[in-house]
């Protein structure tokens, strides 16, 4: 009897053996099928369980695992071998930011800020108190293609809005930081405003591979609502980051508020347009501030320059919120000429003199805007002309 019992265990931890092999083969069957037959370093279902479950097996029957423990542990070296499949079969060409940036290292810039707002470049209605040309803090964000700070043609976010309408940052970094959670904004940049319309302003700036598009705003005081900025720059190429990058800005309108000069008093888009470039012709009208018909384009405003430090970026020193020296002259300095601008003409007035000579009458005209950088001068503002005086008119009759 005790015979008997002995080979009826033996048969059935044999039959439990050949269950777990028949387990094993069925997970690797549907494993297999669902990477389309795709070979793990040439294994089979007998090859894999040489390698990971007869070691097992072959020990002493009262000390082997569970059927589940055996399962776990040979999926998880499965596993293993397909990540390492997967990302050989992707390559370094498929970067999973959609940006086509696979360096390996993140990457540290100086940017620059300059502005050249003057007034022998722009010297129409500029700003010279209450308050006087001046540029807000400056913004910057880097991030990939999930993300827009801003976008020419695009209508402005609510955090663009308060941002070239007031200079404040609150809702535009709220916005950053809730994209960050999605991982699609890395690092939030400020440095401090600039109190003239000439100046430079640098902070430090780490671009990861992950995030490598730079986005930055600045806004102008006083004015409606316009702003300077760079969309979405790209400082990766390849598999490399770019050592050095500048851009020259122009003036931009959120399209939130209808103003036409720099000192404008609110007044409110309605319906909201979108985000436009201010250009010398556009918007079209002799009271904008930027409307000079001579100049077939705009000089820059102001510029940035996004310079790449090398080594290590816990040896770089950090300019960030850092206001670099005003004795420092821009890049470029342009003149703008800026034609005279006067009124039309007034009513006549009276016709006065004697019958016998004849009488004058006179008609006038005032100077809306004067000329600058050697612009068009103005014209006569007083104009004469002969008349015959009404009294004399009656005494000929």
């Amino acid at each position: 009897m005790r015979r008997y019992n002995k080979r009826k265990g033996e048969r059935g931890r044999e039959r439990g053996r050949e269950g777990e092999r028949g387990r094993r083969k069925e997970i690797w069957k549907e494993i297999k099928g669902a990477h389309r037959g795709v070979q793990v370093d040439n294994a089979t279902p007998a090859t894999a369980e040489k390698s990971c479950v007869l070691p097992v097996l072959q020990t002493d029957p009262t000390q082997m695992m569970s059927s589940e423990h055996l399962t776990c542990g040979w999926l998880q070296k499965l596993l293993i071998v397909l990540v390492k499949l997967c990302l050989t079969f992707a390559g370094p060409s498929r970067p999973l930011n959609g940006t086509g940036c696979t360096a390996k290292s993140p990457a540290s810039y100086i940017l620059v800020f300059t502005g050249h707002w003057s007034p022998q470049a722009f010297p129409k209605q500029y700003p010279l108190f209450r308050p006087p040309a001046q540029w807000s803090k400056l913004i910057a964000v880097s991030h990939n293609r999930h993300f827009r700070l801003w976008e020419e043609g695009a209508s402005a976010s609510p955090g663009v809005q308060s941002f070239a309408e007031l200079g404040l940052t609150v809702e535009l970094m709220k916005a950053a930081k809730e994209a960050r959670k999605k991982r699609s904004v890395g690092a939030m940049h400020r440095t401090a405003g600039i109190p003239n319309g000439i100046g430079h302003s640098s902070t430090e700036v780490i671009m990861q591979p992950r995030n490598p598009l730079l986005s930055l705003m600045v806004k102008m005081i006083p004015s409606p609502d316009w702003f300077v900025g760079v969309n979405s720059l790209n400082l990766c190429e390849g598999n490399q980051w770019k050592q050095e990058v500048s851009v020259d800005l122009k003036p931009y309108d959120a399209g939130t508020d209808s103003g036409f000069t720099f000192s404008s008093p609110n007044f409110p888009t309605s319906p909201q347009e979108n985000i436009t470039q201010i250009t010398s012709q556009m918007p079209n009208h002799p009271a904008n501030s930027f409307f000079y018909p001579r100049l077939k384009e705009l000089p820059p405003i102001a510029s940035v320059k996004i310079t790449r430090q090398h080594g290590s970026p816990d040896r770089h020193n950090t300019l960030s919120n850092h206001i670099l020296p005003n004795s420092i002259s821009p890049q470029r300095f342009s003149v703008t000429p800026l034609d005279c601008e006067v009124s039309l003409w007034s009513s006549w007035g009276l016709c006065l003199g004697p019958c016998s000579t004849g009488g004058v009458r006179h008609r006038t005209r005032y100077i809306m805007l004067r000329p600058a950088n050697a612009g068009i001068p103005c014209p006569e503002l007083e104009e004469q002309a002969e008349c015959m005086p009404h009294s004399c008119m009656k005494k000929r009759q």
